[in-house]
């Protein structure tokens, strides 16, 4: 079984900076794509920032220039440094890992969300 867990989240005022991290855990063989994804009240889960296992970086167009993805494979963890941010970036940030596990079979999975706000 693999866990996930994200840290990191909590009040900023805007224009204010948080450093989000996620750690996997368990049997894991490998890990695949990693993405950030996050979910305001009343909206959808939206994809804020992904990276491939070659560091290979996309980002939604609201945060392009202030965000920034990052990844260490050694650790299997990974990164989002978020600058200059905006109350409209308040919302759960879920961390999303494509992890090859026991047998090299490859499985999506979703930590529980750590909560950002951004106050005006």
């Amino acid at each position: 079984q693999v866990q996930l867990v994200e840290s990191g989240g909590g009040l900023v005022q805007a224009g204010g900076a948080l450093r989000l991290s996620c750690a996997a855990s368990g049997s894991i063989l490998g890990m695949n794509r990693m993405g950030w994804y996050r979910q305001a009240p009343g909206k959808q889960r939206e994809l804020v920032a992904s990276i491939d296992s070659g560091g290979s970086t996309n980002y939604a167009d609201a945060v392009k220039g202030r965000f920034t993805i990052s990844r260490a494979n050694a650790k299997n963890t990974m990164y989002l440094q978020m600058n200059s941010l905006k109350p409209e970036d308040t919302a759960v940030y879920y961390c999303n890992a494509e992890v090859f596990g026991s047998s090299w079979n490859l499985r999506g999975y979703w930590g529980v969300g750590t909560q950002v706000t951004v106050s005006s």
